[in-house]
């Protein structure tokens, strides 16, 4: 047996193997485990943004119908046990450990297989689904993709329902250089006759995901023609909208900001509907609506704090950046912007970088302790805006930043979510100690 860090270590030192596309290790890997994959009524939620609020908006509506959920997600924000959770609650630490001691054997006897040893990634998938199948048995579990989606780890499964929440530039090296690569990559996911849920925007995606469903002989939902969405003036910090679907409308409401965000729980409706359609649940409509409204994830507009206003998201790429800079627009036009980023060398920083000027009256660049990670100083030299700032230090920068800050101004923390990770425990206490030296 291994303490909790020994286990953790065990699967953090993986990443050297690097990412290892393709599903026959993972094939391999499970079938020692005795196929718990197999065993498993899931969702499959792929995509290139909104897979991680779309997980946690059906999540919270399956819960408030009574059901009990898994689900896999990554990458952690706060503790790496949040990967593969339950109703919300991480892995406890000594499950993981029991994981660990059953994978790590068999994952290290592949070393001399014609495939090599599963990855990270694979390892913590292969680990998750033993979790549910074995020792837990949820009544479902939302599985998210990792990246792209064909040759995903998680590719493995034939959920009830595959959902592909948007499609947009990012993990080029991986998942190629147009739209229409990305979008074959990621709907690699449909399965034959499993109905798809779609979100995507761009015609060429459609097209393909569309084309794709049609070959599997897979019936396709897609969002803006099988079903509708209609902001309403919003509600706080949230949002409101009209749902329409199969000719009926329902008046909902999120606590989540952002139009994307409208769009990520009309996608979650639907897969709902479809699930309740297939007879797998019963969702009643006040569950329907308490599980949207009770909604959260963590480093997605997320409001710390009102007093000063600091808001975290985790935009890390261009379509995410987008839908931040809209927000911003809609809700804090009014108000001075100063946005503090960090990002990582391999996303499009020049494209990033100029959707961010638009919405900032300031913005300041700096950079954290990571390996793929841009300097302050990269970021800095990109930037065009007359208000440029660069922190070689972002806990500094926050000490100094804080205290001055007044009504009229708001700070967005963004770009990479592990830097977000980073950030928000230490940023947390030093609000914590602001308030109590007052």
């Amino acid at each position: 047996m291994y303490t909790y860090e020994e286990a953790v270590g065990w699967i953090h030192a993986r990443l050297r193997l690097g990412i290892k596309p393709g599903l026959q290790r993972m094939h391999h890997l499970l079938k020692e485990l005795g196929n718990p994959h197999e065993k498993l009524k899931s969702v499959h939620i792929g995509g290139t943004n909104g897979k991680g609020s779309t997980v946690t908006y059906l999540r919270n509506i399956l819960q408030d119908a009574g059901y009990t959920v898994g689900t896999f997600t990554s990458p952690y924000f706060e503790r790496f046990n949040e990967r593969i959770s339950v109703n919300g609650i991480p892995i406890p630490d000594e499950e993981l450990v029991t994981l660990v001691s059953l994978v790590k054997p068999i994952a290290e006897g592949m070393a001399d297989s014609e495939w090599g040893e599963p990855s990270e990634f694979e390892v913590i998938t292969a680990m998750s689904m033993v979790y549910f199948a074995e020792m837990i048995k949820p009544d479902i579990v939302l599985f998210e993709v990792g990246l792209g989606g064909r040759l995903d780890s998680t590719n493995v499964i034939t959920p009830l329902v595959s959902v592909i929440t948007s499609i947009g530039m990012d993990h080029m090296n991986f998942l190629g250089d147009s739209i229409e690569e990305i979008s074959s990559e990621k709907a690699g996911i449909i399965k034959d006759g499993v109905p798809v849920v779609s979100g995507v925007t761009q015609d060429a995606a459609r097209k393909v995901i569309a084309d794709a469903a049609k070959e599997k002989g897979s019936g396709i939902y897609q969002l803006g023609e099988d079903f509708h969405t209609e902001r309403a003036p919003a509600a706080g910090r949230g949002e409101r909208f009209h749902f329409i679907s199969s000719g009926e409308s329902s008046d909902l409401e999120i606590s989540m900001m952002g139009a994307h965000q409208v769009q990520n729980a009309a996608i979650a409706v639907k897969t709902a509907a479809i699930l309740q359609s297939q007879g797998e649940i019963t969702v009643p409509d006040a569950a329907l609506r308490n599980g949207l409204k009770k909604a959260y994830w963590p480093g997605r507009m997320e409001v710390v704090s009102d007093k000063p206003a600091v808001i975290l998201d985790g935009a890390h790429n261009p379509e995410g950046i987008k839908a931040l800079a809209a927000t911003i627009s809609e809700r804090y036009s009014q108000k001075n912007v100063t946005i503090l980023i960090s990002a990582l060398k391999d996303k499009e920083l020049n494209h990033m970088i100029s959707l961010l000027e638009e919405a900032a009256s300031e913005i300041c660049f700096t950079t954290f302790s990571f390996p793929r990670v841009a300097g302050a100083d990269e970021l800095f030299e990109i930037s065009d805006h007359p208000r440029k700032k660069k922190a070689g230090d972002w806990q500094q920068y926050l000490d100094e930043k804080l205290p001055v800050m007044d009504d009229g101004e708001v700070l967005f923390i963004t770009g990479s979510l592990y830097f977000l990770s980073e950030v928000k425990p230490v940023l947390l206490q030093k609000l914590e100690n602001s308030r109590k030296n007052k």
